[in-house]
């Protein structure tokens, strides 16, 4: 079976253009291809949106578009992006194929381009040999986002955290069970799920690991589905074990500065015993993000600048905070003026001042002066005679003493020209006479010119 995989549409008004754009050509290509049935796993939207929004038309559309070439089903996702209800409008929206909404934990079976629901969250006996008897296109377990509120009710707040993961390994497993037997019986699984696999890696290059992620890959293969179409990474990625296969799509186009990789749809060959997925690639946007630790390198974003009319750019730095004015902001905007669009993000590190340790305890400012030189490797003596000074004398006093400090200090020596005379005489041996210095006298005390300043001091 051929399967057409979206995910995190994010259509809002911010990202309407870049969603449209990419979500369009993903359908029509899908169209193109013979896909036989869509799949999207979650975060159609970026959040709550009115029916009358023009992020909700452009939405529904597209998936109108999509129904009438195949069967469409679509996984509730983040409640953030998609609060619950919000995808009950597309059900609506089918064309000559249904559009399924999967907001509850259930199996689902494609018949005759029909989806038939599990009443529980698998097939009863009952109902899974009926299923095989009637030879379903494919079996979709579907696993939408778990409110973690609800399960905090359930187990605590405390445990939440760590047991959401349990939970969920819990039901992959017994659904793996009949999953089991629906691949025995030469039918495709398919699983279907929003979260985070611990151990995948984000749009911006991090590695998720922890013991608050939904899902481990080994829980995820223990579900025996032959492909598992997850959604909320923004990455594409995927992991492979005996044939079956786990992946995420990606968004479908690039929505954040600093993204790595290709943005588009997965088309996935899916048989009962194994899977495969090919990215396709969507015009998504190109976004650029230079980071400078200091000013801005004028020159590097002038090379970038040149080549910069198609794409998005955002430009950081970190300066002191002495010498932020040496960032010129209008100078950026004006070098990316024919860029797509530019976001600029200086931030300024302030000036941390910190007290010498100790300083406090000191009962007295000459002892908190004193305490201050230890620990600064500056001679106490002056610094306190200085301080004592403050504290006794009067301005005019000090002014006079800091007056006989300075006539008191050596006169510096006057402007003298050497010259060297080199006095050779044969002896015996190699030794060299010493040289003989003749000094010139300075001019004189009644020349109160600068002369000297200008004069050829060397003319003959």
């Amino acid at each position: 079976m051929k399967v057409a995989h979206f995910s995190d549409l994010h259509y809002a008004p911010d990202n309407l253009d870049e969603a449209d754009r990419c979500f369009a050509f993903a359908v029509g290509d899908a169209i193109d291809r013979k896909a036989e049935v869509a799949v999207i796993s979650g975060d159609s939207t970026d959040h709550r949106l009115d029916a009358h929004a023009p992020s909700l038309h452009a939405l529904a559309t597209q998936v109108h578009r999509l129904a009438n070439a195949m069967p469409v089903l679509m996984l509730q996702g983040t409640f953030s992006h998609e609060p619950p209800g919000t995808l009950d409008n597309f059900a609506l929206m089918g064309g000559a194929h249904h559009v399924h909404i999967a907001d509850r934990v259930s199996q689902v079976a494609l018949i005759d381009g029909k989806f038939w629901a599990s009443e529980g969250a698998v097939f009863s006996p009952e109902s899974l040999r009926e299923i095989i008897r009637v030879k379903p296109d494919a079996v979709f377990t579907c696993l939408p986002t778990v409110n973690k509120g609800q399960l905090a009710v359930s187990v605590g707040a405390l445990a939440a955290g760590t047991e959401l993961g349990e939970v969920l390994a819990a039901y992959l497993a017994a659904a793996g069970r009949v999953n089991a037997e629906l691949r025995e019986a030469g039918i495709a699984t398919i699983g279907v799920s929003h979260g985070t696999a611990n151990g995948c890696t984000t749009e911006h290059g991090v590695t998720m690991a922890g013991f608050d992620h939904e899902f481990s890959l080994s829980a995820l293969f223990d579900a025996q589905c032959s492909a598992f179409m997850l959604g909320h990474i923004h990455k594409e990625q995927f992991w492979t074990r005996a044939g079956r296969r786990i992946a995420y799509p990606g968004s479908i186009g690039s929505f954040h500065y600093g993204e790595e990789g290709d943005k588009g749809y997965l088309l996935w060959g899916v048989y009962p015993e194994e899977a495969d997925s090919l990215l396709i690639p969507t015009p998504s946007r190109q976004m650029i993000s230079v980071e400078f630790d200091g000013p801005p390198d004028m020159k590097k974003l002038q090379e970038i600048a040149d080549s910069a009319g198609d794409k998005f750019v955002r430009v950081r730095w970190q300066i002191d905070e002495e010498h932020r004015q040496l960032v010129d902001r209008d100078a950026i905007a004006a070098m990316f003026a024919g860029a797509a669009g530019l976001k600029v993000e200086g931030r300024v590190l302030p000036v941390v001042r910190s007290r010498a340790q100790g300083i406090s305890l000191e009962t007295t400012v000459e002892a908190k002066v004193a305490r201050w030189c230890e620990l600064s490797n500056v001679e106490s003596g002056p610094v306190v005679e200085c301080l004592q000074l403050l504290e006794t004398g009067d301005a005019e006093a000090i002014a006079a003493r800091v007056l006989a400090g300075i006539d008191a200090a050596p006169v510096a020596p006057s402007l003298s020209l050497v010259s060297v005379m080199q006095v050779s005489a044969e002896m015996d041996g190699t030794a060299e006479a010493p040289a003989v210095v003749m000094p010139v006298a300075s001019p004189s005390s009644e020349s109160t010119t600068l002369s000297w300043l200008t004069d050829d001091l060397f003319a003959a």
